[in-house]
């Protein structure tokens, strides 16, 4: 099935033959709306724990988009591209073994974003993989909890970005809420600011703007609160550190550093938003611990937190130096087996996103299961013969089946393309955008059509290997679905004998019941099975076992 971790225990040492394993060097980069920022991150096996040994940062404000299509300008995408290779000139300096890229809103409603991470994969050899909202937020939760206890107490988490706000509520384990809203400094001051300094009308528009767009999220939250129960406000990002940088001089006359748990009330962010709305963008550029990109969106940016703040009705929030980007160093560590007995819910974060949506359509699990089975066996099997994918693969593939069938909840004609489309926007938590694309496309491949280049879904996915992967792997699901043609458990294991002289496969069937000849499963066998011996070039041969 899915490969599971253990929570964290960081008392724990890890070893490897005996002895503790080397220092390992990550990079993660986060491709956001207004910057791309960049940590190199020394992980400590041992421990397990990491240390940021470098960050960098460049405003390139890839949310600078064409106003009227929407597209990712020239200018902005050379930006980046500049920025990226600056950052992988770092990395070499550092000898990472691997650079975790991730691109969020700007990147993922732009019409040729993907054209961008095309180019960027070409030109750089850098992997970018887009993530969706709530992944953005659940991985800005990894983040947090790097760098704080929540002691098992209700903790909500914003994080305030150019183009999205997100909003997390949890207690140290399982995210309660992970909200992602299309409100973000940089979205803001782009689209309903216009008046410099700001006019009274155009502040209170945007007050109300934001409280409406803000509703939905904090609504949920405070659904799951009970009104005995302290909330804890926790803020990360460069606005909300910006703004903490803005109250410890107006107040102290002093400049903390670091920032984290640095904390400043409701009261106190109402006189900074007072302050930053009477200043043009030029006198708020001289405030302490602002840029002159930062001025032109601090000030919706500070709104977003103090509506936010008044609609929660807490007090104060504390600062958090980590989010998203250690989010991915977090993740990877517990993707690689490195983190232990702490995180629980993440153990099985993936596995349970994927059951969540089955129920969601009301996929049959029973049989799901069943086909999931089957299709791990032959990929198994398999493995080192007719193909070489491996556990990352393998895990996708568990995905499209047990996902397959789920278009069957719009409509039992073209129920594969209807998959397609569920799966491709279900938003499964622990997945990148390029992971998802796979897997629907698996599942849409499961009858009908093999994959051909005219189609869009196909073409759509990253790369050749992506689309060698889907041909050979959603041929293996075909076979799977077969052996459960009639949904009743008739065949109870599958053995797989190659025989590389005559190039043939057989299929030994082991039936639930002795006296099924198991008609309809052998009849769908030979139907499915034209598709895989193409793609592998094998003569499958099924037979009951007797």
């Amino acid at each position: 099935m899915v490969k599971t971790t253990s929570p964290i225990q960081t008392e724990t040492l890890h070893t490897q033959n005996g002895s503790l394993q080397k220092e390992r060097f990550i990079a993660a980069i986060d491709i956001g709306t207004n910057s791309i920022h960049m940590v190199i991150a020394n992980i400590d096996p041992s421990l397990p724990t990491f240390n940021i040994v470098a960050r960098e940062k460049d405003t390139v404000r890839l949310g600078d988009r064409d106003p009227e299509t929407g597209f990712l300008t020239e200018d902005a995408m050379e930006r980046a591209f500049a920025t990226l290779k600056r950052g992988q000139e770092l990395a070499r300096s550092f000898n990472v073994e691997q650079t975790i890229a991730v691109a969020t809103s700007a990147v993922r409603e732009a019409p040729n974003g993907s054209e961008f991470i095309k180019t960027v994969r070409e030109q750089l050899g850098l992997t970018i993989n887009l993530i969706s909202g709530q992944e953005e937020a659940r991985r800005i939760y990894l983040g947090v909890l790097s760098a704080m206890e929540f002691q098992e107490q209700p903790h909500v988490v914003i994080d305030v970005g150019g183009g999205s706000t997100e909003l997390i509520l949890g207690n140290g384990q399982e995210p309660q809420c992970l909200n992602s809203t299309k409100v973000g400094a940089v979205r803001l001051a782009q689209e309903y600011i216009t008046t410099d300094p700001i006019s009274k009308q155009e502040l209170q528009w945007l007050r109300a703007y934001i409280r409406g767009r803000m509703e939905r999220p904090v609504e949920e939250i405070q659904s799951h609160l009970s009104s005995q129960e302290p909330l804890n406000l926790v803020g990360t990002s460069g606005t909300i550190e910006c703004l903490a940088t803005i109250h410890a001089k107006e107040k102290f006359n002093s400049n903390p550093n670091p920032l984290q748990g640095y904390s400043f009330t409701t009261e106190d962010l109402e006189e900074i938003v007072e302050l930053l709305a009477s200043l043009d963008v030029k006198k708020r550029a001289d405030l302490p611990g602002m840029s002159s990109r930062r001025a032109e969106i601090i000030l919706p940016g500070a709104m977003i937190v103090l509506e936010t703040m008044k609609m929660l009705e807490v007090e104060k929030i504390t600062i958090c130096e980590r989010a998203l980007r250690e989010g991915l160093i977090v993740d990877w560590m517990l993707t690689h087996g490195f983190i232990e007995n702490r995180l629980r819910y993440q153990s099985s974060v993936r596995e349970r996103s994927v059951l969540k949506i089955a129920q969601k359509y009301q996929v049959n699990l029973d049989y799901s299961h069943r086909v999931a089975n089957f299709a791990l066996s032959i990929f198994d099997q398999t493995q080192g013969v007719l193909h070489h994918w491996g556990t990352a693969e393998r895990e996708l593939l568990w995905v499209a089946a047990i996902l397959h069938n789920c278009g069957v909840y719009i409509s039992h004609s073209a129920h594969h393309k209807h998959s397609y489309y569920l799966i491709r926007h279900a938003e499964l938590l622990g997945f990148n955008e390029n992971e998802i694309e796979i897997i629907a496309n698996i599942a849409r491949y499961h009858r009908k059509s093999k994959p051909k280049k005219k189609h869009d879904t196909y073409q759509s996915l990253p790369d050749k290997t992506a689309r060698k992967l889907v041909s050979e792997v959603s041929a293996i699901l075909r076979l799977a679905v077969a052996l459960d043609r009639r949904r009743i458990g008739a065949i109870n294991e599958v053995y797989c004998h190659y025989d590389p002289d005559q190039k043939e496969l057989n299929l030994e069937l082991v039936p639930a019941d002795p006296n099924d000849n198991c008609g309809l499963e052998l009849w769908n066998l030979e139907d499915k099975k034209v598709i895989f011996e193409s793609e592998y070039g094998v003569k499958v041969t099924p037979q009951l076992s007797v």
